[in-house]
């Protein structure tokens, strides 16, 4: 495990990799972004995340301060949408907020982006609200950019 220091950190943290131990801290963490605490989300995707072997195929990394998680990574390696090569998936990151701008989430996805190469893919991919201006210009100062797929849905109604 690497230790990384940015000039803005307070203290150092070191990635490694995510363990069931950090629930709690994933889930708060999340809450404080999202406005929502989501409890049963957030252990079922440690089940599935950390209930399989060590697959290159999925990516779950923790950036660990002093005392507590300073920041969370989930990914995973997928290849099934619409006829696209096998390609790198972030679905989560979240910090801290007593560690928000000491480079903890681009140590994240820079450790990410390095599983997802030695796992043989070339591309890595996210989706991000339009609207969420701070995460948009974080992933595209981390070098981001609009892909060749656009994104569509269609409102049916709330399930009964």
């Amino acid at each position: 495990m690497r230790k990384v220091r940015t000039p803005a950190a307070t203290s150092a943290f070191r990635i490694r990799g995510l363990a069931l131990r950090d629930l709690a801290e994933v889930q708060r963490i999340d809450a404080y972004h999202t406005g929502a605490r989501k409890p049963a989300y957030w252990k079922r995707v440690f089940h599935d995340f950390l209930g399989t072997s060590d697959s290159p195929l999925r990516v779950g990394l923790a950036a660990q301060g002093p005392r507590k998680l300073s920041g969370y990574l989930l990914g995973e390696v997928r290849a099934f949408e619409f006829g696209s090569e096998p390609c790198g998936w972030i679905f989560a990151v979240g910090v801290a907020p007593t560690a928000l701008r000491q480079g903890v989430a681009t140590a994240l996805v820079t450790e990410a982006c390095r599983r997802f190469r030695a796992a043989d893919v070339s591309t890595v991919r996210t989706m991000v609200r339009r609207n969420d201006i701070p995460v948009l210009a974080f992933f595209r100062a981390s070098g981001f950019a609009g892909g060749p797929y656009v994104q569509l849905e269609l409102e049916v109604g709330r399930p009964r």
